[in-house]
């Protein structure tokens, strides 16, 4: 079986996010650090180079592969942050029609700023991830 290469490491999230060039990546991105700490519970962590998650879960598909993944995340890339929020993102149409300018990808929401989208509707659809986790792959 093929090894996850999205894995923990040992590098601060807070270093990290403090060397991001751009000035309003840097800002959103503490204020996402704010949020998704405060919806998990956990603190920040690297996951590969450019990911910040928090909590991890453990997961086992019926093809036999397994692995730990981080509950929810984000990233910041050239021209938008990726948030990856474990859920169906295709399955919250309902918060997605209020959250305000975004995109979708198959698993990812798409923000440009985060004054661009509603913080509430924001922290519902991260709550909703890490609920869906909870559902899917509970811990014993």
């Amino acid at each position: 079986m093929a090894e996850n290469k999205t894995k923990p490491t040992g590098v601060s999230p807070t270093k990290f996010i403090n060397e991001l060039e751009d000035p309003q990546q840097r800002k959103d991105c503490k204020q996402l650090v704010k949020m998704m700490k405060s919806a998990t519970g956990e603190k920040a962590v690297m996951w590969g180079p450019s990911i910040v998650g928090f909590g991890a879960y453990h997961y086992k598909y019926a093809s036999g592969h397994e692995g730990d993944m981080m509950i929810v995340g984000f990233a910041p890339r050239k021209s938008q942050l990726s948030l990856y929020l474990s859920c169906d993102i295709q399955q919250s149409a309902d918060l997605l029609a209020k959250l305000g300018k975004h995109k979708t990808g198959k698993g990812c929401l798409y923000i440009k700023k985060l004054e661009d989208v509603d913080q509430d509707v924001l922290t519902a659809l991260i709550q909703r991830g890490i609920d869906e986790v909870e559902q899917k792959h509970p811990q014993t």
